[in-house]
Formats: structure tokens, C-alpha cells, sequence
């Protein structure tokens, strides 16, 4: 989240897409309402389904699942036809002013694809997606990547055709509302609404309105997610909604600790802290430094703080954290014992790794890899063909009894399956202590409530173990290169077991050497805690784990544990209640909340503000911002990007697919893409090409869209293991609507079967009315709502009523090409009466 739960109810107007928080976040949901009725505050629910989230929403629009682009794309493109935008906000908080270069061209343009995509490579040479520099620009050297210019041409009047603003305006003009209901199914006269009602808080260049933008994984798990959410965070610049009390682009994350899994690098290609790892590219540290960290590209009389410049900073106490004495100036800061990520690494990857023989074992913690599939059946057969399998679980599940799955049974090959499975109990959430870091980024220490039963041991026991094996093996017998094991740091008083606050002052840093601030004289004496990221060095004398979780754990304590529910300005910023990474700021880039001059837009809702006698930036909230940075010196807001502003044009390589957002269908989709026929599906995404991975379409009977979603009385795959929650829903369903059930002869209760190219799922039939037919690009369409709970381990209260099938066993593996997400919410299927 770019703001957070609790302001939430600063909002005027909330767009609720790709997420249903009423059924899903019940208890954060509750910001929503609030703003309702305290703020007058509308939503707009816009959903496959009619959810308990439209129920209390000003206006539902039905969508088709996976056309979340062109609906937002139109949204753009009727708030710059009505000058429904923040004028001011964008030519200087903003890229909208810079130029772009004059070979660059839109997919409107090339039918389907931006300049420089080569079609037998499936790649893009993206050297045109870059602004035009002015003066000289230094050579790169040959076989460089192409880099920003330092200096923009740019063009404050926004009238350059080629300025960010003018392609912007180009590239969605074709986004009409025909063309919106055409892709959608959204009738053109409801989308108009949706448009007015939430560009609205721009009606006649009003600026002291905010709206924000919610969201989950319905947007996420496309082919084309990570662009649905880049869409939603152009609109929000383009309306001046980012870095504003009841703005932003707010993701609801499915579980407590979701945000901290991702901060502390649980994807292939980051390091704590969202740093980029190193590649067999990169020679040496020094290479890998000028690889990742940017330097700024602006127009010459703006200033750009570009806080990504200290990179270095970050890394080199990242490297003393993990290897102590052992990361120094001479050996690069260990560079050497950091493995080079040559190729995609993500979860798809691994499983199909797994499936061709490559990947020998696994180990699954709190994951039940079976059942969450995409393609259940090939998961299950790539565990078949693994040599071993260690699940850490409170209850078994389907992936460590993968053998006991009806398809296995079908097919009779139990006994052929050699892999060695290891269960081995592990604590609950309850019987442990350590942080949640939650969807608005507020770190929240938790104490253990109850003992760990039987023979259970902690999680990261069972890994500090598993590791100090390891070493002791390396110690005895040797091996290739052993340094990475043997120099690693562990510095715990239960080295078994480390103590988790002790785990979480590594993470926050400390000091290595006497350090003194040039300009407070604040001084940090050797092996204290570090008040923050602004005193990370780059010269080996401070280390720290994760660089955004610096000021989580000072000297005052553990920040975490603050319980302090005070809130001053009355916003919901709750200073001293938990921490909130970076430097317990509440609301990102919130020097947006305040014009050029320093003032907010709103003085009602000040967020931070300039001070003229102090001559610094002073707030409710924590400034994200230079403090002593006067506004005459025009310092862009956006302080990660080397622009100093907000994107919405994204250069070079952002993004795999595109600078800017385009619609592109679904892998399996029930019309081909009407702007453009040539390129129907995003260029970028890759398919594998197993016996296992089948992609269906209309000519082979997949005609109806299906979709997957979450219960309130469910969480995952767990809670069937609940005997209160599997009598709330005992038994799966398949939620149709009543006009489908009608043609097809089918009744509430009675037994349907769902099929896909992969496999098959039989449930009952829930008929309602919240979800109806649609006409999408001339073609009556049905779409379909499968939750996905249930599988073949658990309590069966509906044994032999019901297959055990997976629901995942009908989704596939095609993912995202930026964050290599599955599409699990949005595919064809056949249903059929059983």
C-alpha cells in the first residue's frame, strides 16, 4: 500500500477492482464504511461478481475477468477528454512534460506491440522507450545497456506530440467506451457513470478531494497484472491522488505477513530491501553497483533527489550483516559469495524444473505448493519424479500426501512413486513470536500465546539446524568452495533457535565504528543500534539486514511493540503504534500533498508541510522527503525515482511488456483482442510446452470464462481442517448465474462439472444472480466463480458427494513476464451437468 488501511477513511472516492475487502479483509474493510459515512466518501465495486463489497457500493459495474485495463484505459481516457485531471500536480510531479524519443512508437501504431519487439525472439530492444536528452550525452560503451539521459527535453506546456502527456492522450483515445463495453462487457452508458462518479473529484479543477484505488489478487494473477496495477497508478497521477491522505494505490494482501515475505526477498531476483541480485554479468562489485543503482534524469533547472543513488549504502551493510569481517573492501564485500541469478527462477520455473528432473527435492514451509497450484495435476507429477520432498505443516496437506490424490488413485501408479517424503511438525502463528508487517507496511510485533504441542519445533529452527549441519559438514569433509557457508554470520545467543528480536536487530543495523553526523553531531557509538537508513555507509563500518527496516529496532527498543493507539492529527497515522517501514513513514511520496509552494492541497487533511522559520519539512506524517529541500529548489516528490517524479511514462526497462499499459486477452480468452487482431495476448509471456501444459479455446468447447475466488469462513487450505469452519461451508461449490443454470437445465444443489484442457472439478451448483451473462465484442459470454478451499485432505463432512479434485487442477501456468505471477483469474472452461 502506498498509504495504508486506517486512511482509508480520509478517501472521497474509493475504486474497488480486482478485490472484494467486505469478504475478504472484514475487519479492514471497516476504514471503507467509515469513510461512508463520516466523508460522504462512493464507491465504485466493479467485480466478475456481484460481491458483498458491491452490495454496499454506490455503483457495481459487472466486468469480464481479465479486461481490467481497457476498463481503467478508458477511465484515462475520459478524465483528459473532460479535463478531469490535476494540471498543475502533473507538469510538476510528474513525467508528463518530458519528451520521448521520435523512433518510439505505440502499439496503435504497429499493430499490437511497441517499437523494437523482435517477433521470432519474443524480446524488445527497448532503446527507443527512453526521453530525449538535451546537450551531449556521454557514449555507452559497446554492448551497454542504453541509459537515461541526465538531462530531459522537456515541454511544460504538454503540447510537444511527442511528450509524455501527448502519448499518453494518443495511446488511450482509442479506449472509447465502445471499445470499453466491447472488451468488458460493461454496457457503455454503466461505464460512463463509473468514469463521471470517479473523475468527479476533478470536476472544475478541484483539488482538495482525494480518491483511492483498492485492489488484490484479482489483479494480479493475470498474464498482464503487474500492468493492470501500473494502469491504476497512472490514473491516480494523472488525478494527483498519490502521496494524498485517502489516495493511493492500495494492495490487500491475503495474509498478515504477505508484505513481509516480499521485503525479505521472498522473490528470485531481489535481496532484502527490494535490491537487485547480482547477475553472471556483473565482474565484480563495482559492476554490479553501476548496473543497479541509477543516477539522475531530469530537466536541467528541477532537482532530483534519486535516493536509489545510495545503493551502494544499502548493500554494503546488507553484506557486513551477512558475513561480518569476512565482507570487506579487497574481496569486493564478498561479492564472490552471492549466487548470480541467470535465469527465472520463480515459481512456475521451479516446478517445471522439478517436472523435467532438474530440481531433485524440495522443501515446502507454511506452502501447500499441491493445491495452489497453477496445474495442480502437473505439481503433482513433478513431485512424483522429485527424489525428495521436507513439508514443515501444522496439519498434512495435499502437497505432502500428493501420492493420496484422486488422480493418482485413477491412474493406479502409487507404488512406482519413489520420492521420500519427510513430514515434520511445525509451530502455529500462536506458538511463536516475531513481526507481522502488514499491507500498509506497519510492522507489528506479536509474543507467543500458547506452548507448541508434542513434538513441534519452531520454522526457522528447523532452517538455523538444517544450516549448522551443513557447516559442520563443510568443516569436516570440505567441499567446492566453502567460504559462503563457513563466513556467514551467526552471531545468536540460541544458535539453534535464534531468537527472533535478536534476528530483527540484525535486520535493523547498528553501528561498526564510532559514527557522528557532520551536521547534528549525533553520535553512535561502536555496536549501537542505528536510528535509521540515513546512516548506512558504503565503507564497511555499518551493517544492517534489510535497509527499509532500519529504525524498526533502536536503542529505544523494539519499535515494533509500541502499543501506543494516540492519534494527534485525527488521519489515522497512529505514530507510535507499531513501526511502519521506511522510517515510520505512514503515506509514501506525501510531499505530493502539497502544491509546488510546500502547501497542502487540503488544508483539512495536512499531511506535512514547509516551514518557512525552520526552513524544513514538518508534518502529521513522517516527510518523505529531503527535509531542508526548499520548494523553489523544485525537488521532484518521487525521491526513488532518478526523475524526482511520478511515472507515468515508464522508460527503458521497467517493465517487460510496455511504458505504458496496453489490453491485451487472456491466454485462453473468448474473443480475439478487437484492437488488434494480430497480437490477441501479451507478446511477453512465455508458455511451457509439456505434456502437462494444455491451453484451451472455444474451438475445442472452452467457452465459458471461469474464475476463482475466497470465502469469509475459509482461509486457504487450512481452515477445512477446522471443525467450526467446515460446518459454516462444509463442502465446495461452483456459483453460476441463474440464466446460465436456466439454458443449461441445471437447479441450485445439483451436481455440475467444470472442465479445462487440463482437468476437471465436480461440485454443486450454487445458482444466483450475482452473476449475469455478457456481451462481450458481440458474443453472449457466461462467466463462472469456483472458491478454492477444498481438496483432498481435510475434514470430508460431504465424503463421496464430491470429487476431490483440486480447483487449481483447471488453471494454468502461464504467468506475468514482470512479476511472474500465475493467471489463476481468468481462463476457459466447459460446464456440463452431471
Amino acid at each position: 500500500m502506498t498509504n495504508g488501511w486506517v486512511d482509508i477513511k480520509n478517501t472521497d472516492m474509493m475504486l474497488i477492482m480486482g478485490g472484494n475487502p467486505a469478504e475478504n479483509h472484514p475487519c479492514g474493510f471497516k476504514w471503507a464504511l467509515e469513510a461512508k459515512r463520516n466523508r460522504n466518501a462512493k464507491i465504485i465495486s466493479v467485480d466478475p461478481r456481484f460481491t458483498r463489497t458491491s452490495s454496499v457500493a454506490d455503483l457495481f459495474c459487472q466486468i469480464r475477468a481479465g479486461s481490467d485495463i481497457a476498463f481503467l484505459g478508458g477511465v484515462i481516457n475520459y478524465a483528459i477528454e473532460n479535463n478531469r485531471i490535476a494540471k498543475d500536480y502533473i507538469v510538476n510531479f510528474t513525467n508528463a512534460a518530458f519528451v520521448v524519443k521520435n523512433d518510439f512508437k505505440l502499439p496503435g501504431d504497429t499493430d499490437g506491440v511497441f517499437s523494437g519487439f523482435d517477433a521470432g525472439k519474443h524480446t524488445y530492444d527497448r532503446a527507443s522507450w527512453n526521453y530525449t536528452g538535451v546537450g551531449s550525452t556521454p557514449s555507452a560503451a559497446a554492448g551497454a545497456p542504453p541509459s537515461l539521459p541526465e538531462k530531459v527535453e522537456y515541454d511544460l506546456t504538454l503540447q510537444n506530440p511527442n511528450c509524455v502527456f501527448q502519448l499518453l492522450k494518443k495511446h488511450y483515445s482509442r479506449y472509447t467506451p465502445e471499445m470499453v463495453e466491447r472488451i468488458t462487457g460493461i454496457p457503455k452508458e454503466q461505464f460512463l457513470k463509473a468514469a463521471e462518479l470517479y473523475t468527479s473529484i476533478r470536476k472544475d479543477g478541484d483539488m482538495k478531494k482525494a480518491g483511492t484505488i483498492i485492489y488484490a489478487v484479482g489483479w494480479t494473477q493475470h498474464t498482464f497484472g503487474t500492468q493492470i496495477i501500473r494502469t491504476a497508478a497512472m490514473l491516480q497521477l494523472l488525478l494527483g491522488n498519490v502521496g494524498r491522505a485517502g489516495g493511493g494505490v492500495n494492495a490487500l494482501r491475503g495474509h498478515s505477513n504477505i508484505q513481509g515475505a516480499t521485503d525479505m526477498a521472498g522473490l528470485f531476483d531481489t535481496l532484502p530491501g527490494y535490491l537487485k541480485v547480482p547477475t553472471p554479468g556483473d565482474a565484480s562489485f563495482d559492476a554490479w553497483m553501476k548496473r543497479i543503482t541509477p543516477t539522475s534524469s531530469k530537466p536541467a533547472p528541477w532537482d532530483s533527489w534519486n535516493y536509489y543513488g545510495n545503493t551502494s549504502k544499502f548493500v554494503v551493510s546488507f553484506m557486513k550483516a551477512m558475513y561480518g569481517d569476512a565482507a570487506t573492501k579487497q574481496n569486493g564485500w564478498a561479492f564472490d559469495y552471492l549466487p548470480k541469478v541467470d535465469r527465472d527462477y520463480s515459481w512456475t520455473h521451479l516446478w517445471d524444473d522439478m517436472y523435467r528432473g532438474t530440481v531433485k527435492g524440495m522443501l515446502a514451509f507454511g506452502m501447500n505448493g499441491v493445491a495452489i497450484g497453477p496445474d495442480s495435476n502437473k505439481n503433482i507429477d513433478a513431485l512424483k519424479k522429485a527424489e525428495w520432498l521436507v513439508v514443515g505443516e501444522i496439519y498434512p496437506d495435499e502437497t505432502s500426501e500428493f501420492w493420496r490424490s484422486p488422480r493418482v488413485i485413477a491412474q493406479g501408479d502409487m507404488k512406482q512413486i519413489q520420492t521420500t517424503v519427510y513430514r515434520l511438525p511445525c509451530a502455529g502463528f500462536a506458538e511463536k513470536d516475531g513481526s507481522f508487517t502488514n499491507s500498509a507496511r506497519w510492522l507489528l510485533w506479536k509474543n507467543t500465546a500458547v506452548p507448541m504441542p508434542g513434538d513441534c519445533r519452531l520454522d526457522h529452527g528447523i532452517v538455523a539446524q538444517i544450516f549448522l549441519k551443513v557447516r559442520d559438514l563443510y568443516k569436516k569433509d570440505g567441499g567446492k568452495f566453502p567460504d559462503p557457508i563457513m563466513n556467514l554470520t551467526w552471531n545468536y545467543s540460541d544458535r539453534l533457535n535464534p531468537p527472533l528480536a535478536e534476528v530483527l536487530k540484525e535486520m535493523n543495523g547498528k553501528a561498526l565504528v564510532d559514527l557522528e553526523d557532520p551536521a547534528t553531531k549525533q553520535q553512535i557509538k561502536t555496536g549501537q543500534q542505528l536510528p535509521g537508513f540515513a546512516w548506512l555507509k558504503d565503507d564497511g563500518t555499518t551493517s544492517c539486514g534489510i535497509w527499509i527496516y532500519a529504525g524498526s529496532f533502536t536503542e529505544a527498543g523494539n519499535q515494533t511493540a509500541r502499543r501506543d493507539p494516540s492519534d494527534p492529527s485525527g488521519m489515522g497515522v497512529h505514530p507510535g503504534w507499531g513501526w511502519s517501514w521506511p522510517a515510520n513513514r505512514r503515506v509514501l511520496y506525501n510531499r505530493a500533498s502539497c502544491d509546488v509552494e510546500g502547501k497542502p492541497w487540503d488544508a483539512s487533511r495536512r499531511q506535512v508541510w514547509w516551514n518557512e522559520g525552520t526552513q524544513k519539512w514538518v508534518g502529521n506524517d513522517v516527510p518523505d522527503f529531503k527535509a531542508d529541500s526548499h520548494p523553489k529548489d523544485h525537488m521532484g516528490p518521487f525521491i526513488m525515482n532518478p526523475e524526482g517524479v511520478g511515472r507515468i511514462f515508464a522508460p527503458l526497462g521497467a517493465f517487460a511488456d510496455g511504458p505504458f499499459p496496453e489490453h491485451y486477452e487472456p491466454i485462453e480468452s473468448p474473443i480475439v483482442n478487437p484492437l488488434h487482431a494480430g497480437q490477441s495476448t501479451n507478446p511477453m509471456v512465455t508458455r511451457f510446452k509439456d505434456a502437462d501444459d494444455k491451453f484451451g479455446t472455444t474451438k475445442d468447447g472452452f467457452n465459458v470464462v471461469c474464475t476463482t475466488f475466497r470465502l469469509t469462513e475459509h482461509y486457504h487450505y487450512w481452515t477445512k481442517n477446522n471443525p467450526m469452519t467446515v460446518q459454516l461451508v462444509p463442502e465446495p461449490f461452483i456459483e453460476m448465474g441463474a440464466e446460465m443454470a436456466d439454458e443449461m437445465g441445471i437447479r441450485g444443489g445439483e451436481h455440475v462439472k467444470v472442465s479445462s484442457a487440463r482437468g476437471e472439478y465436480i461440485a454443486k451448483a450454487m445458482v444466483t444472480k450475482r452473476i449475469k451473462p455478457m456481451m462481450i465484442d458481440g458474443k453472449k459470454t457466461y462467466q463462472i466463480g469456483i472458491p478454492f478451499h477444498w481438496g483432498y485432505r481435510g475434514i470430508a463432512e460431504d465424503e463421496g458427494k464430491t470429487a476431490r479434485n483440486l480447483v487449481n487442477s483447471l488453471t494454468h501456468t502461464a504467468t506475468d513476464p514482470n512479476a511472474h505471477t500465475p493467471e489463476f483469474k481468468g481462463f476457459l472452461v466447459k460446464v456440463e451437468k452431471v
